[in-house]
């Protein structure tokens, strides 16, 4: 299928753009950058009941993360959620918007985690961000409104890779309890080896220039990538996980590994159900501006609803 419209319109203004070579761009400075962008969104956001930044208190750190709560209600089901961007980039206020509309819409709190970044803090330090805050919120459920045993997990990019791997992790340490697992284009390993990398890695917002600088920043040593908890779709042992959503774009260089994961998870008895959006790009889900973002939201909401047992 051709591009769709509104994405080839938002592809003409952003590639007429020369970015200079990302090894000589201090990350700090893309961060500011994006933060801004962020901030000048802000006029735009989905109205919801309460929006709180908290902190969790770990031993070792303290870990930022916003709630999303959708009504008055005292107890909601949960979506712990981790932003893309890489590793390197993104962060509470990158995916403000999606956090509100996907807590609007599924009827949950979703709670974003402001996990550390690389190269600052490189692999596993974001992996156990993630898990280390599914765990304590699980832990302290009481303490955010949520159902200790309602509790799914989300990302996108770098942030469903950081999902899927925490469901792997919470699985061998026999908690928390995960009920589901929502990925959006979730970067899960083995892309440079597939088709969609191929013929996707130029032109279509996430190049394989940009790829390489993720993974050089994230990855310290070149054996930390072929780690499951860097590359889940390297695992000897998917059975056990919890059911999953995997949504995919046509034009997005990830798009083979996310459905390789999908494929493997359902060899391995997981309940999965796996959607590839066409004409879509890597990243369309934090495009506001896209028609088939508000679907692809839309549907993904309504999965969640079902599981949480809110349409029975």
């Amino acid at each position: 299928m051709p591009l769709d419209p509104q994405v080839k319109d938002f592809l003409n203004m952003y590639n007429q753009y020369q970015m200079p070579a990302l090894d000589s761009i201090d990350p700090k400075m893309i961060r500011a950058m994006e933060q801004n962008s962020a901030l000048q969104q802000i006029a735009s956001q989905t109205d919801i009941y309460r929006v709180e930044d908290r902190t969790i208190p770990l031993e070792d750190r303290q870990i930022p993360v916003r709630l999303y709560t959708p009504t008055d209600a005292k107890i909601h089901p949960a979506l712990v959620f981790y932003h893309g961007g890489g590793w390197v980039l993104g962060s509470l206020d990158s995916h403000d918007e999606l956090c509100r509309k996907l807590a609007r819409e599924a009827e949950c709190v979703v709670i974003s985690v402001d996990y550390r970044l690389a190269p600052e803090h490189p692999f596993p330090a974001a992996v156990w961000d993630a898990y280390d805050s599914l765990h304590y919120i699980a832990e302290h459920a009481g303490e955010y409104g949520i159902d200790a045993e309602q509790i799914a997990v989300g990302g996108d990019s770098a942030g469903g890779n950081l999902a899927a791997v925490a469901c792997i992790i919470a699985r061998d340490k026999s908690g928390p309890s995960v009920c589901y697992q929502l990925l959006f284009y979730p970067s899960t390993g083995n892309g440079a080896d597939t088709r969609s990398y191929r013929e996707n890695s130029q032109g279509y917002l996430l190049t394989a220039d940009m790829m390489n600088w993720f993974r050089k920043c994230y990855f310290e040593q070149p054996d930390d990538e072929n780690h499951p908890y860097a590359s889940p779709v390297l695992s000897s042992d998917l059975n056990g996980l919890p059911p999953a959503m995997i949504i995919t774009a046509e034009y997005d260089p990830l798009r083979d590994s996310g459905a390789e994961y999908a494929r493997r998870l359902q060899e391995e008895g997981v309940e999965v159900e796996y959607l590839c959006y066409d004409g879509m790009i890597h990243g369309f889900v934090t495009m506001s501006q896209l028609d088939r973002t508000q679907e692809a939201i839309r549907q993904a909401a309504a999965r969640l609803r079902q599981v949480y047992q809110m349409d029975v």
